[in-house]
């Protein structure tokens, strides 16, 4: 009988790791869980980004309107991706999108990049040392969050946004943070 257990055992123990094993691979490296989700945006106030002429960007610009905000960077390629996107979506959306210029080694890097691509943010802040992307959790740009007007974070996107994002997640719970019917426009 012990002879049988000692062949058993391993061939339960290799059952057991392949469950996970198998059940890891049907997850979506893409849809990373925030901390954030449910929780009120973290305190946070960033100077404005060369050239910008607002006050810079700080939690209290999250409140009273569903806003999105945006982590990007010059640096970024997938930023670069992303970015005709949002400046769609600045045009023909009055969802406000704030950004946080992440991480630019060059002060001048971030706004000279607004400047040849089109800047689709309403307030800016920089945050060459990461405190702030800290304070959001952030493990890569770009990422956007969707808050409400109560400066609740609702939902957190890895990755570029596209318009598949767009009308499939973030517009419904637009409308529905909103609590009234928006204006589709084209999007």
């Amino acid at each position: 009988m012990k002879q049988r257990a000692i062949f058993i055992l391993p061939l339960i123990v290799f059952c057991i790791i392949g469950f996970y094993l198998a059940k890891g691979l049907t997850l979506d490296p893409k849809k990373m869980p925030s901390m954030l989700d449910g929780k009120p945006v973290p305190t946070f106030s960033l100077p404005p980004i060369k050239g910008r002429d607002n006050n810079g960007f700080s939690q209290n610009h999250l409140l009273d309107k569903v806003a999105l905000v945006n982590i990007f960077g010059s640096w970024c390629v997938a930023c670069r991706i992303e970015h005709p996107f949002l400046m769609q979506l600045s045009e023909l959306s009055n969802t406000p999108i704030h950004g946080i210029n992440w991480r630019e080694e060059n002060p001048d890097s971030g706004p000279e990049w607004l400047k040849r691509h089109g800047d689709p943010y309403e307030f800016v802040g920089d945050d060459p040392r990461s405190k702030a992307a800290i304070a959001f959790g952030v493990t890569g740009a770009p990422e956007t969050f969707l808050v409400d007007q109560e400066g609740i974070i609702r939902y957190k996107h890895v990755g570029p946004l596209d318009l598949q994002t767009w009308r499939g997640i973030l517009w419904p719970l637009i409308q529905k943070l909103s609590h009234k019917n928006i204006p589709r426009g084209t999007l």
